[in-house]
Parts: C-alpha cells; sequence; structure tokens
C-alpha cells in the first residue's frame, strides 16, 4: 500500500471526528469531507484538511477525492435517523443511497483502494426478540433507514465483484461518546445527558405497558467505533462486523445510569414509541472480540462521557 491515506467522509461529525483523531495516532494523513449540517468545524482536529461538500454533489466529491487521493475512504456520512426516514424516506436514500454511489464512482475514478462502510447493527436486523444477532443473522430492516443501510451494503458487493473495489462493512449497534449531538434525532446519551444537566424529565418510549423501560438497545462506545475503522482500513479483516458489546440495556436503565455518572437525579416521563423503532436490538461480539478484543463496559463509557461533558462546562 502507498502512503497511507484516509479520507473520512462526515469527518467533522461525531463519529468521524474520533475516526479522524485514531488515524492520526497511527500516522495516517488524513481528510475530512462534511457538508456541516450536522457536524461542527471546529471538530476536525488542526492541520486536517476539510472539504466542505454534500455527498448528494457528484461532482463535487470527484474533485475532493481526487484533489486528496487517498487510498481508504472511512465512509461515515449519512442521514443517521431512524424517525426521519420514516417520515422523509426520498432525502434518506438521496443521502445513503444516491450520496453513497457518488462516493464509490470517486473512488474508482482515483484509484482508492478500500472503503470502510458505517452501516448499521442496530437496524439492520430488525427486532432480536431474543440472544443476539451476529454476522450471519438474517437482515429484516425494519425502517427505510435500515433499507438504505442494506441496499448500499448490496451495491458494495456489487463494486468489489465488478469493478475491484475492496469493501469492509462495519454494522454499528447504538454508538453514544464525547463529541455526541444531543440537538438531533439520535444519540439518545447526548440528548438524554443535556436534559438531565438542565433539570428537565427523561422521556421513555415505551411500546408496551406504561412504565415498561422503554427499548432494549446495545450501545457501544465511540471510541471503539474508531479503533474498528483504522483495524479495517488496511490488512487482513473480516468483510462484515458487528460493532456492539451484546450487552443490553433499557432506555431507562441507561436514563439511571447516565443520571449516576452525571451526579444528578433523574425523572421520568413515558410516552409511546416511535415510528421505525425497534423494541429489542442486541449484537453478537464474539467476532469483535476476537479480532479487536473486549469492548468498552457501558459502566465505563458513561463515566468517560460524563467527565467530557463536564470538562466542557467548566
Amino acid at each position: 500500500m502507498r502512503n497511507e491515506r484516509m479520507l473520512v467522509t462526515g469527518g467533522a461529525g461525531f463519529i468521524g471526528s474520533h475516526i479522524i483523531e485514531a488515524a492520526l495516532a497511527q500516522g495516517w494523513s488524513v481528510a475530512a469531507l462534511d457538508d456541516l449540517s450536522g457536524g461542527h468545524r471546529e471538530n476536525v482536529p488542526a492541520g486536517v484538511p476539510l472539504y466542505e461538500v454534500d455527498i448528494r454533489s457528484g461532482e463535487s466529491v470527484r474533485a475532493a477525492v481526487a484533489d486528496f487521493q487517498p487510498t481508504v475512504i472511512s465512509h461515515q456520512a449519512a442521514q443517521a435517523s431512524v424517525s426521519v426516514s420514516v417520515r422523509e424516506p426520498v432525502f434518506d436514500a438521496e443521502v445513503n443511497i444516491i450520496g453513497g454511489l457518488n462516493v464509490l464512482g470517486a473512488a474508482l475514478e482515483s484509484d482508492v483502494q478500500r472503503i470502510v462502510f458505517a452501516s448499521t447493527g442496530g437496524a439492520i436486523y430488525g427486532e432480536v426478540p431474543q440472544g443476539t444477532a451476529d454476522e450471519h443473522t438474517a437482515e429484516w430492516p425494519y425502517s427505510p433507514y435500515a433499507t438504505s443501510k442494506l441496499a448500499f451494503e448490496k451495491y458494495l458487493e456489487t463494486f468489489q465483484q465488478q469493478y475491484g473495489l475492496d469493501s469492509v462493512v462495519l454494522r454499528y449497534a447504538n454508538v453514544y461518546g464525547p463529541r455526541q449531538n444531543p440537538h438531533g434525532e439520535a444519540g439518545v446519551v447526548a440528548i438524554f445527558a443535556e436534559r438531565l444537566l438542565s433539570g428537565q424529565p427523561l422521556q421513555i418510549n415505551a411500546r408496551s405497558e406504561l412504565g415498561d423501560g422503554g427499548c432494549l438497545r446495545d450501545y457501544v462506545y465511540v471510541g471503539d467505533v474508531a479503533r474498528a475503522n483504522i483495524a479495517a482500513a488496511s490488512g487482513d479483516f473480516p468483510r462484515r462486523l458487528n460493532v456492539g458489546t451484546a450487552t443490553e440495556t433499557s432506555t431507562q436503565d441507561l436514563g439511571d445510569q447516565l443520571a449516576q455518572a452525571l451526579g444528578v437525579e433523574a425523572t421520568l416521563t413515558f410516552a409511546s414509541a416511535r415510528a421505525g423503532d425497534l423494541q429489542r436490538s442486541v449484537l453478537d461480539d464474539a467476532l469483535f472480540r476476537q479480532v479487536l478484543g473486549a469492548p468498552l463496559s457501558l459502566a465505563e463509557g458513561l463515566k468517560r462521557t460524563a467527565q467530557w461533558i463536564r470538562s466542557q462546562s467548566l
């Protein structure tokens, strides 16, 4: 492999900025591509080029990729809200499918060697009523968001077969950690943290009877997501990898643990489940552990996240 150069789409965002930091620590030359609709320029480390580009603009994406000449593209840019995808499925597809195809076309033109794709394990398998979903579990997308992610996975397979473009799919559980945006519709840890620190109640969206604790989810720390991306960027690596912890946590329990980490009291309210939300989603982490070692526990991850949140208010 020639000089290692990574372009991170969505690089000014929550996950993308952590990937950039991890890549820099490993000696990569890195650039970010982001339209700043959800990301922030200050998230991009000093000295890292930022291409302010919407991935729906094929010409702009091609120009940025041709200018930076990456060996690897870590493709994180996405429409990432399940509820937005339910309300606006065309917009979801424009970003997650058409935008993704623009990235692939640019990669072919610039001789990119590998695409690392941020897919979803938290939505793509559908309901996981018991146990965990591993990398061979049948996909059963329940929302347009999950469908668009699965469709792009299939495009990656096709581009590998037809054009020889190598790719790795990382299926994320529910990612949390420092720099997560509390003002979108995704990112319950960030949303809950902001509400807790401002004395507002936490809303638990329950599918069954009032007070059932809400959805059951697998929460993975953003540092584990970043190191999975760096490991997937070169060398031998599984074609598909769940990035999760195999541990289920109810929304109510998450709120209680986060309140404890922040040192505040939590007040709860209950509402109906949102359209497109799953009741239970938990990922098998056996392959992750084999390749990368143990993921960070939720308790430790929330502790680190709470410390970062507190540091921002000093």
